[in-house]
């Protein structure tokens, strides 16, 4: 016992002398700058190196309350200019960590104004005065995932043939409860009056009503424009 009890003495010896000779080496400077550096949430000094952000400053991590900080952070402003730029990168096929590297502003930042661009736009759909007459619809589900493939999406879509407008859309699944949520989507006025062609898939039939539907196949055209706006989609807005 006496034996274990001098080892560990002697170890915690070394170490504090390994501390002091690290210390002497650093300016003086460096050395007040360790001595206070604490954590802003607790203000707790145990923290460990957490690696380093976009610009190379060093990020450290609060092993009391897990809070991470860096030294001295400045906050940059966007400039309004940056912001234009963004929006008509936004529309050109370049990913997002693209579009940062272009613009220097950080992925995260660019993330969130993203997402708030989104969160602006209205979820009702508006349409234009329809004239009297026979209106048709094309329907069509497109296979999409979120962050893996696992986690898969289907966008459900229904056009309308003469106008190319989309007059119904719905994210979710590819159950009869998503088909449900598309026609429930869509002006009464198209509920009520219009047509619509679909491809053989079942949830169509238990949705939409006989007298308005019609499965058919690829080869007889009659879905090509949502077909053809499902692989715009694919190839223009990949990311």
């Amino acid at each position: 016992m006496t034996t274990i009890l001098a080892f560990l003495l002697d170890s915690l010896i070394l170490l504090f002398s390994k501390i002091v000779r690290d210390l002497e080496k650093l300016s003086p400077e460096k050395q007040r700058e360790v001595s206070t550096r604490a954590c802003p949430s607790c203000g707790s000094q145990y923290l460990i190196k957490n690696g380093s952000i976009h610009n190379g400053k060093p990020k450290h991590q609060c092993k009391s309350c897990g809070h991470q900080f860096i030294d001295n952070p400045t906050k940059t402003i966007v400039l309004l200019e940056t912001k234009q730029l963004i929006d008509t990168l936004l529309l050109e096929r370049i990913s997002l960590r693209g579009i940062a590297r272009v613009t220097g502003v950080s992925w995260s930042w660019l993330q969130n104004y993203v997402n708030q661009k989104l969160s602006c736009i209205p979820r009702q759909i508006s349409i234009s005065e329809k004239p009297r007459g026979k209106l048709i619809i094309e329907c069509d589900e497109m296979w999409s995932f979120v962050n893996h493939k696992k986690n898969e999406l289907y966008i459900w879509l229904a056009i309308e043939r003469n106008t190319k407008e989309i007059v119904g859309c719905f994210v979710g699944d590819r159950t009869r409860k998503s088909a449900r949520k598309l026609w429930a989507s869509l002006p009464t006025i198209y509920q009520q009056c219009a047509f619509a062609y679909t491809d053989f898939w079942q949830a169509y039939r238990r949705v939409i009503p006989p007298k308005h539907h019609r499965a058919v196949g690829k080869e007889t055209g009659l879905t090509n424009h949502i077909e053809r706006l499902n692989n715009t989609f694919r190839q223009r807005i990949s990311r």
